[in-house]
């Protein structure tokens, strides 16, 4: 095989999914390769049970316990959707929608003092809560006001505070927020790993609470989707975008080399074809059957962080406990890259590693950046919608 193209992609991981679907779709001939069996690479759902096993060397395999193999979807990151955020906005633009079927996460939690309680998700919950007082529930109530009707386009609504000065530690004490309710705001509904926001800029920290209560208001109950089979389908629908406007895919294929010419990539060669108390927070991601991800009555979790110690097994303990009895353990360490460069000259464009966040936010800023680094452009919603006319199958519905 020896053809051109105008896009190679390297890799199946949902950041490179979207990339490639989005440029198809821009009218881009696109090779897309990965060397593994498989779709999804770090974000991916392993499944049957008993390619999890060997993927983590455990040679007995699971126990009839766990139910049958093909039952089970197990994500190797864990991560939700929020539900008005950017990659749902992708989803829709794209009608890759049409492939999926969504769960609304039933509830969030936070775990403080040595118990687990709800984050509300309605103002009878809020007001019921033993998270804060009355007086503090009222002062909360105020600043969750301040927030929804914070626009950083309209001065009108800053209420003295200047979004690109004003650190958010100021503007809590604004609203004069104990600590405790420092702490769930920052952690619980900006979703920060650690309190370095503090002393930043307010802008993109009441940002990361409308979006989070704006995701709530969606649908009630918590401001998180999950795609019933595991998140490994997300990449999978987009890769299916992109075939259906003529990308061509190639999975169990190994990339040899990047060629290179006067310091810009013209090809890879593959198989001798040149083809073109702690600092951080723990969280617990928590999925079941009801997800069509586990046997009937199991359930998954995955409890993640940044590690900090030599030991990182010991630094999830204390969420690990919380999950007694466990069945099976896996114990997984990933290390997070991100390229040193930005690829404009030598049009090599690396994507990050996916972060501890809860969510696929940062990996959308990720895909933005990229997409204006290639395209020389900025990322424009628009251009990911659908034409009217699928040239390779799929009428309009």
């Amino acid at each position: 095989m020896d053809e051109e193209y105008d896009v190679i992609v390297l890799g199946t991981g949902l950041t490179e999914c979207i990339l490639s679907g989005i440029m198809s779709v821009n009218g881009k001939k696109v090779l897309h390769m990965d060397r593994n069996p498989y779709y999804g690479g770090e974000s991916s759902s392993i499944t049957p049970l008993e390619e999890l096993y060997k993927r983590f060397q455990l040679l007995e395999g699971p126990p009839e316990s766990m139910g049958r193999g093909r039952d089970w979807n197990v994500d190797l990151i864990p991560k939700f959707l929020m539900a008005n955020g950017q990659l749902v906005k992708m989803l829709l633009y794209t009608e890759v929608t049409r492939y999926l079927d969504f769960k609304v996460v039933e509830g969030s939690f936070v775990y403080k003092g040595g118990k687990i309680y709800k984050v509300p998700s309605t103002e009878t919950e809020a007001l019921a809560s033993n998270l804060m007082g009355m007086f503090e529930k009222r002062r909360f109530r105020k600043f969750l006001v301040f927030v929804a009707n914070f626009d950083e386009n309209d001065p009108k609504t800053f209420e003295g505070v200047d979004p690109q000065t004003t650190s958010m530690r100021d503007v809590y004490r604004k609203f004069d927020l104990g600590q405790d309710v420092i702490d769930f705001t920052g952690h619980a509904l900006a979703l920060y790993r650690t309190d370095d926001y503090l002393d930043q800029p307010c802008l993109e920290t009441v940002n990361r609470i409308k979006l989070y209560s704006e995701s709530l208001a969606r649908y009630g109950k918590s401001p998180y989707l999950y795609p019933l089979y595991g998140l490994g389908e997300l990449p999978q629908g987009f890769a299916r975008l992109s075939a259906i406007y003529g990308g061509t895919y190639m999975l169990n294929k190994p990339v040899d080399d990047i060629i290179m010419e006067n310091g810009k990539v013209v090809g890879v060669k593959s198989e001798g074809e040149n083809q073109v108390n702690r600092k951080s927070d723990i969280y617990v991601c928590m999925i079941s059957y009801a997800h069509n991800v586990a046997a009937q009555g199991k359930y998954i979790a995955i409890a993640s962080t940044t590690v900090e110690t030599t030991d990182p097994e010991k630094e999830v303990e204390p969420a690990l406990e919380l999950l007694e009895p466990i069945d099976q353990k896996f114990v997984a360490i990933s290390d997070l890259y991100e390229p040193i460069d930005d690829g404009c000259e030598s049009q090599v464009f690396c994507s990050c590693s996916y972060d501890a966040t809860t969510h696929f936010e940062t990996t959308c800023n990720d895909i933005k950046d990229i997409y204006k680094r290639m395209a020389g452009t900025a990322f424009d919603f628009e251009n990911m919608k659908r034409k009217q006319n699928d040239v390779f199958g799929e009428a309009e519905q």
